[in-house]
């Protein structure tokens, strides 16, 4: 059997260009994500996802939790 080495954490990623302005004004959210990232990572993980508010993919951060 395989042993599982590496400890995962929950870490939320969000859009950088819904934080910085609102691109829609009827909207006010700011799109989110959830996933799963190895502990020992020493940089914030950084991801194109599709923003559901942009309408783009845009890049999205990890934010600290």
């Amino acid at each position: 059997m395989a042993k599982s080495k590496d400890v995962r954490v929950h870490v939320i990623l969000e859009c950088t260009s819904c934080v910085r302005k609102n691109i829609k004004k009827e909207s006010t959210g700011i799109s989110r994500y959830i996933t799963q990232n190895r502990h020992n990572t020493p940089s914030r993980l950084e991801l194109r996802k599709l923003c559901h508010y942009c309408y783009k993919h845009m890049i999205h951060w990890e934010i600290k939790t």
